[in-house]
């Protein structure tokens, strides 16, 4: 039944992050993200490793999202998790719990896309913001995604391009990695390319048709060039990573906004929204901030704590889901490929 307050419980569970989140309608109440610290010593997450980390965080972080939001798991409506994309075994955590509290506790159980939670977090009620109006370009970019999508209301998306072989986040950790940066090396990337020049080296860009991505090709070229100066200078990294970093991100911001440019003049549609982790990314702030001044663009970027994978966008998403009436049953399973649109 529909209330004048529906509290909404949201799990995510999609990678690394185990998180759990409480909104009445559109407001976040608390937002609890569990970060897993021991994918750092292997350089990348391990799957294996996060499902078990996620086993352990899950009931503890449910428990204090509910009490941070100062509400009883009795008076909840509705319940959200993230069905897919993502690890499975990350996934299938969540959505058994998700599932079993549902069944427990006789309320509706809801499904979310996690790539249509990144762009309607915009949606969350935000005295500092405003959401975009419909139809708007939504740029998602995240470690393990790239996509440009035309939104033209809620639940009515289409992507208009993809990367076609590593996301832009990876493309980061990549190259960071190359340069012997810990992981997570994309805010490190961003942080060395603020004190560099993005002149300093020219890397190729990759041509690939249509509003399509690819950072395969230049993860490469960054890997041979790397090679080629420590050979001639065994310092060559540790002197000069600010504008080596600055030259990599430079790069990589080229192939979003030329894309993100495309889609702009092929749609007519000059309101962009972006998300994902990569969107707290400084460099593509400051590049989007330019082109509102330069190409007319009105642009729209979620609060940091939005950007990253968090609870409080798969409840958005629960909460517009739950005012339809678009509930899920108990047959639910994770789909570790599920695509925008796609049921």
């Amino acid at each position: 039944m529909v209330n004048s307050k529906n509290y909404i419980l949201a799990i995510e569970s999609s990678c690394d992050d185990t998180s759990a989140a409480i909104l009445c309608n559109t407001k976040v109440l608390s937002n609890v993200v569990a970060t897993q610290e021991i994918h750092k010593q292997y350089g990348g997450v391990v799957p294996e490793l996060a499902s078990r980390a996620h086993q352990q965080n899950i009931v503890p972080v449910v428990h204090q999202a509910l009490a941070k939001a100062n509400i009883d798991k009795k008076q909840l409506s509705a319940i959200a998790f993230t069905r897919g994309p993502g690890l499975m075994g990350s996934l299938l955590v969540g959505t058994s719990f998700a599932k079993s509290l549902a069944l427990g506790l006789n309320i509706p159980l809801i499904e979310v896309n996690h790539m249509e939670a990144h762009i309607l977090a915009h949606f969350i009620e935000d005295e500092t913001r405003t959401p975009p109006t419909f139809p708007f370009l939504a740029m998602t970019i995240s470690g393990g995604h790239t996509q440009i999508v035309k939104v033209t209301d809620y639940f009515t998306m289409e992507v208009l391009g993809e990367t076609l072989d590593d996301a832009v986040g990876e493309a980061f950790d990549k190259s960071a990695k190359l340069m012997g940066l810990p992981y997570p090396g994309g805010p490190l990337v961003d942080k060395h390319a603020r004190q560099g020049n993005s002149l300093a080296y020219d890397f190729p860009k990759p041509k690939v048709d249509g509003l399509n991505f690819s950072f395969s090709g230049l993860k490469t070229s960054i890997l041979y060039f790397l090679q080629r100066e420590t050979q001639k200078n065994p310092d060559f990294v540790s002197e000069n990573i600010d504008d080596i970093c600055a030259s990599v991100q430079y790069t990589i911001l080229e192939i979003l906004m030329e894309k993100l440019q495309l889609a702009v003049e092929q749609t007519g549609i000059k309101q962009i929204a972006i998300g994902g982790g990569v969107a707290a990314n400084s460099g593509i702030r400051t590049r989007l901030k330019e082109a509102e001044k330069s190409l007319g663009w009105t642009t729209y970027i979620p609060k940091f704590e939005y950007c990253t994978d968090n609870a409080a966008m798969i409840g958005i998403v629960g909460y517009l889901k739950f005012m339809e009436g678009d509930f899920t049953d108990q047959s639910v399973a994770a789909k570790a490929r599920y695509a925008i649109g796609s049921k």
